[in-house]
């Protein structure tokens, strides 16, 4: 197992532990952290008896590294542990025109059991709080500036909403804007009433829909059953009336299951184009289903854009060390 991971602290604790002192102290602590810094050594503005009390008394990450993998294309993934021992995955992707985008988790594990996804396979542990969530990212920023996340790692973000935008309206101070952030959600609707009604910042929203009716949509995602794609629909529709945001729809591409013309002719009536990108995802094999090939992502796609349902071909990143879309599993744990 490697040394304890450098990176992000509970600012709580740093708050309880800095009492005393003046406010200011709390600020500089996270203004290093989220430029970057390695240690609390590193903060030079603070006296250097507040730096040894920082490091006898607050562990500077909420999170362990345990093992990180790196792919022919430069995507890093990182396995974590939790302070009680929950394993966690996060990715870091970076992409030719410059963009560093952290994929995040909100969960260790996943309770909705999604039949393509791996990380619906594993034993579902708990949500993480805010600063296990924040220091996903921190671990990153270490290595280089980033400038996008996602909430689409381990687990449903809609299910851990509170934790989910805390960790959210943070990463400005990383250097990522919110427009810069996307949650997805399989359309759990509590949570996503709450997010529609309560978040004001100009956070995207993601729905992982991957099928066009609700019968096969069942048969892929339990969740359905419960949320059916009525409901779910109608709740973003209002987010963007409200917000004037265009929701991304993620489509991943299952070979023979969801990837006929006729399947793409349903979703381009299910979805209203005015609200509505959809991102088609090459499927990343866990073991139950095969990818479908360039050819029928090709056709698929000719149908939507005969159709003008924006829609786009998603780059896959990390195939090669398990760090795709839907192959998050914490394999290592």
């Amino acid at each position: 197992m490697a040394a304890r991971d450098r990176g992000g602290m509970n600012l709580d604790a740093v708050t309880t532990l800095l009492a005393d002192e003046p406010a200011y102290r709390t600020r500089q602590v996270w203004e290093w952290t989220a430029r970057g810094a390695a240690s609390f050594d590193e903060m030079t503005n603070l006296p250097t008896e507040m730096r040894r009390r920082l490091a006898d008394e607050v562990p500077f990450s909420t999170l362990e590294l345990v093992h990180e993998a790196r792919s022919s294309d430069g995507t890093v993934k990182a396995l974590f542990h939790t302070a009680d021992g929950h394993p966690v995955e996060a990715v870091l992707m970076r992409y030719r025109d410059g963009r560093r985008s952290v994929c995040l988790s909100s969960q260790s594990g996943c309770p909705l059991t999604c039949t393509f996804c791996a990380t619906g396979q594993m034993r579902f542990r708990r949500n993480l709080n805010e600063w296990e969530i924040v220091d996903q990212a921190l671990h990153f920023r270490r290595l280089e500036p980033i400038d996008h996340t996602v909430f689409m790692g381990m687990g449903e973000p809609m299910l851990n909403v509170d934790a989910v935008v805390a960790a959210a309206r943070r990463l400005p101070d990383l250097g990522v804007t919110h427009r810069r952030t996307t949650i997805s959600t399989v359309g759990w609707l509590p949570g996503l009433k709450r997010f529609v009604d309560e978040v004001d910042e100009p956070v995207r929203l993601a729905f992982s829909l991957h099928a066009p009716t609700d019968a096969l949509r069942s048969e892929l995602m339990p969740v359905n059953d419960r949320y059916p794609l009525e409901d779910v629909l109608a709740e973003f529709t209002r987010y963007f009336g409200l917000r004037r945001r265009k929701v991304f729809v993620e489509y991943v591409m299952l070979d023979h299951v969801n990837d006929s013309p006729a399947h793409a002719h349903e979703l381009a009536e299910l979805l209203d184009a005015k609200v509505f990108k959809v991102n088609l995802i090459p499927y990343n094999p866990t073991g139950m289903y095969d990818g479908a090939s360039r050819e029928r992502i090709a056709s698929f796609k000719h149908v939507l854009d005969a159709a003008r349902l924006p829609s786009t071909v998603r780059l896959t990143r990390g195939r090669d060390i398990a760090a795709a879309c839907g192959q998050l599993a914490a394999e290592s744990a």
